[in-house]
């Protein structure tokens, strides 16, 4: 119980330092209403885990221009992106086609779906495919392209021509970020190129967002939820961007 609870209020530290940048320790200690000594604890084990940097009693997220390493980003919101994936799984039926993306919340979509039969799934991530490789009745093609090695994904004209050849039912994708006003971000060119070619290989799009996403800065913007089909949300999107989505006929899905 001691560990979930640990799980949730160091999520909810992140997501602080998503929306505030950085902040004091005390403020900290204020917003999340324990002992100081409990925050110190939550702030180290974030720190060895290289999400956060600490400095002069305050925090902040560690290099706000670039993502997070892929493991502490697997640790962030795990629950959540389980229940995510739960919900787009069963929105996908079995002997569909599936596009799916890179990132952890991706990843969690995969294993969702690994009772699924009669699949096929094409990514660009080997997350996804080792979450897959168990599966008898899921079909993986991978793309091909350069290796990222640190998200072990892969990128580059390759894999673009690739998801460009595809026509497949579903397509699967998350973002670095999600603006104040609804604007998509990512922190590289490469990752915009390759959410792009999923996005449009497949008849139904579905950005999947835990709720750290929601409001967090990235450098590079390529659109907006205006663009999308359906959004599956671990947390409540500001009212302009709902509005925005909606009006522009893309579904909401909350937890």
């Amino acid at each position: 119980m001691e560990m979930i609870e640990s799980e949730r209020r160091r999520n909810a530290i992140v997501a602080l330092l998503t929306r505030h940048g950085e902040l004091p320790v005390a403020a900290l200690v204020e917003e999340m209403r324990v002992s100081a000594q409990t925050i110190r604890s939550d702030l180290r084990a974030l720190d060895e885990a290289r999400v956060v940097r600490r400095r002069h009693g305050a925090v902040r997220l560690n290099n706000h221009h670039e993502n997070l390493g892929y493991q502490p980003r697997q640790k962030i919101a795990s629950d959540e992106k389980a229940q995510i994936a739960a919900v787009v799984a069963a929105q996908i039926p079995d002997g569909a086609t599936v596009a799916l993306g890179t990132g952890t919340t991706v990843e969690a979509v995969a294993h969702a779906l690994a009772g699924h039969k009669r699949l096929t799934v094409a990514t660009n991530s080997l997350h996804v495919a080792l979450a897959l490789r168990g599966s008898a009745e899921v079909t993986v093609l991978i793309a091909g392209g350069q290796l990222r090695p640190g998200d072990l994904d892969v990128i580059g004209p390759d894999s673009l021509a690739f998801f460009g050849g595809l026509n497949f039912d579903h397509a699967v994708f998350s973002v670095g970020g999600l603006s104040e006003a609804g604007a998509l971000l990512d922190f590289t060119p490469d990752e915009i190129q390759a959410r792009k070619a999923i996005m449009s290989c497949a008849r139904h799009r579905t950005l999947v967002l835990d709720h750290t996403k929601i409001g967090r800065a990235a450098p590079f913007s390529w659109g907006d939820v205006s663009a999308l089909e359906r959004i599956v949300s671990g947390g409540d999107l500001p009212a302009d961007v709902a509005r925005m989505a909606l009006e522009a006929g893309c579904e909401v899905v909350g937890l």
